[in-house]
């Protein structure tokens, strides 16, 4: 039987007289400090006070570069230390004016939890474009210009897989950076820290797998309490809106800065904000309870005196909502002198008061979206040369609505400003079974409508609707070219960063052959060009005694001839918009028809996507200026063929794809 024995060994360690010995030689010293401070704790800091202490800005993506002062924007603090470890919060709702230091708070919790409190995070904007461009503007700069986070984050390397433009590893995290379009970016990681920018600019859905909000924030649920979710933006559309639904649901904070004068609390309001007639620069602030003038001076010390107070109770205790508007914009940045300009500049345009809403007062727009009365329309109705396209119109674009027994068309003028003019409507007898319709269809991309000016102008992009007989309208829009011919597909829902996304690869089928990503499919929502063009509709139209003194139409009104009929203006405004309230009380809105047929209205908004999809939307006043040269021209020289060509029609002899590769377009 094996028994111990009480026989010492020889300790493995140096024994005290053998200390000195150890570290008795050049750099023991340094060594000893070193080892002590790994020991010691790594500082108890809240996300502005690592901000304060480490945060630097550059250059590059700051207009005031040098250290990060979170006294500037005070009312940030409490939103970024939020998010720091300590507190309970898990999700925190912030929705806000455009340009009031969201984003740099965003970034300054991406560094803390690097340096801080490591853990996998994902941030995620609108689209992988987008992501890409904050990388290299934002991330880059933040890792950069503070060396805490150059030192844990290496440089991306050719051969490095783990830190990319979309990638940057740490030790005990990696930061992904994704586009709420991208729904393998949504789920690739579970992530503790979620950062959504931008979330009302996300699509409806990521690849038709749900809504990218909820697809990002189901990565996070593994971490229970310890999760920490941002959601950042400026807001859209009420019943639409993303971060307004969150912000509602929440404890709805305003930040309430004291009167200078009387001391009295109050959140900061457009409508307490004066100023004289013709004068912007008067502006000043009255105050709600003494009513006394505030000059914009004294902006600084409110703010230093501000707190964010709740005026509401939370549906879910561990989330907070904070609003803020451009009125609390720190001195330097937007003056209330240029908030009243631009108000003033947004009258008698709802696009423009829209604009106004959304990125300076950080509130909802409401969409009307009640139908015009159609009978107005008719009386409106106003006479030019039939089958001619009028002096304002510039280019010409044309919507196509597949339908069981029909293939219909209209054609529409485009000008500045997106006024528009109803050129053509055709109807093609027989449906995508009848293959005469298609020839009949792609002779309609041949024709061409003359000009006021003298000119012809042909099609320079039709969209297709792909809703019925999808496989059909692949195969003859192939044969056609994606350059003139734009399969679409229809979603409901608003997108305020693009209306149309794409184009996708889809397959199609071709002489019974299957062609993998064989055509281009471009997604259209069609709920904001319905909403432009009810807009556009009821935009006031100057007197024949204005006109005469040379008033002008306002940007987007849409002209409609003498010769359209009843049925087509019933179809034009066939739809309405109204307001739905989801299970979970929620209110949506959401297009209802207030009769059968609306097919005008559906081929006027994929017209107005194919004038999207050429770049109207995107010209500079240059490419206008092109447009009006050649139509306005005297006609040009002769072609090698001894043919005259009037600017903007195709030279007689020559293939359309050379015209178009030599001009840039079909005007």
């Amino acid at each position: 039987m094996y028994a111990p024995t009480s026989t010492n060994s020889p300790r493995s360690g140096p024994t005290s007289g053998d200390h000195d010995a150890l570290t008795d030689f050049d750099g023991a010293g340094e060594i000893l400090r070193a080892w002590g401070n790994g020991l010691r704790p790594d500082p108890d800091l809240t996300v502005s006070e690592w901000a304060d202490r480490h945060r630097m800005l550059s250059g590059r993506a700051s207009a005031e570069p040098g250290r990060y002062r979170t006294v500037r924007t005070p009312y940030m603090r409490e939103i970024m230390d939020r998010l720091s470890p300590g507190d309970p919060t898990q999700r925190i709702v912030f929705m806000k004016a455009a340009q009031v230091g969201a984003t740099e708070a965003g970034n300054n919790w991406i560094g803390f939890a690097i340096h801080q409190a490591p853990g996998p995070m994902l941030a995620v904007q609108p689209t992988v474009e987008l992501a890409k461009r904050n990388s290299r503007q934002r991330i880059d700069p933040l890792i950069d210009e503070s060396p805490e986070l150059r030192e844990r984050v290496k440089p991306a390397r050719s051969r490095d897989a783990g830190n990319t433009m979309l990638s940057k590893e740490f030790a005990g995290g990696i930061l992904i950076m994704t586009g709420a379009n991208s729904a393998v970016g949504l789920r690739s990681t579970p992530a503790r820290y979620i950062f959504l920018d931008e979330v009302d600019a996300y699509p409806a859905s990521a690849e038709e797998e749900g809504d990218p909000v909820t697809l990002a924030e189901a990565r996070s649920l593994t971490f229970a309490h310890r999760r920490k979710v941002l959601l950042v933006s400026t807001p859209t559309i009420r019943g639409m809106s993303r971060i307004e639904r969150e912000y509602e649901a929440s404890d709805q904070r305003r930040f309430f800065v004291p009167c200078p004068h009387c001391g009295a609390m109050q959140w900061l309001k457009f409508d307490r904000l004066r100023w004289q007639k013709g004068r912007p620069e008067t502006a000043e602030y009255h105050c709600e309870g003494c009513e006394t003038p505030i000059a914009e001076h004294h902006k600084t010390a409110m703010l230093e005196g501000g707190e964010w107070r709740a005026t509401a109770t939370a549906a879910d205790p561990t989330t907070v909502g904070y609003h803020l508007s451009a009125l609390y914009s720190p001195i330097g940045w937007l003056s209330w002198e240029r908030i009243v300009r631009a108000w003033g500049a947004a009258q008698g345009s709802d696009e423009a008061i829209k604009a106004f809403r959304n990125t300076i007062l950080g509130e909802t727009w409401v969409e009307t979206g009640e139908a015009p009365d159609w009978q107005r329309l008719y009386d409106r109705r106003e006479r030019w040369t039939s089958g001619t396209v009028p002096a304002g119109g510039l280019f010409l674009t044309a919507g196509a609505d597949v339908q069981k027994d029909r293939i219909e068309v209209d054609v529409w003028a485009w000008g500045r400003g997106l006024e528009s003019w109803l050129v053509d409507h055709v109807v093609i007898e027989g449906g995508p079974d009848r293959h005469d319709a298609w020839s009949e269809l792609t002779a309609l991309l041949d024709r061409s409508w003359p000009h006021e000016r003298g000119a012809h102008l042909r099609i320079a992009r039709l969209a297709i609707d792909t809703g019925y007989e999808a496989p059909a309208v692949y195969s003859w829009s192939r044969a056609q070219g994606f350059g003139q011919v734009s399969p679409v597909k229809g979603v409901e829902g608003f997108n305020r960063s693009s209306p149309v996304s794409g184009p996708t690869f889809v397959d199609a089928t071709e002489g019974g052959k299957r062609l993998r990503r064989g055509a281009r499919l471009w997604t259209v929502a069609v709920s904001t060009f319905k909403a432009e063009t009810y807009r556009f509709l009821r935009l006031a139209r100057p007197t024949e005694e204005e006109m005469a003194d040379g008033a002008a139409f306002p940007p987007g009104s849409v002209h409609l001839p003498h010769w359209v009929e009843n049925e087509w203006l019933k179809q034009f405004v066939a739809e309405q918009l109204v307001t739905v309230r989801t299970k979970r009380g929620f209110a949506r809105l959401e297009w209802q028809k207030l009769r059968e047929r609306n097919e005008a209205l559906d081929c006027r908004v994929y017209a107005r996507a194919a004038a999207w999809i050429a770049g109207a939307d995107r010209w500079p006043d240059e490419k206008w200026r092109d447009l009006e040269d050649q139509l306005g021209a005297a006609p040009t020289d002769p072609d090698p063929a001894g043919q005259i060509n009037r600017p903007g029609q195709a030279p007689q002899g020559k293939r359309r794809s050379d015209w178009l590769g030599r001009r840039g377009g079909w005007f």
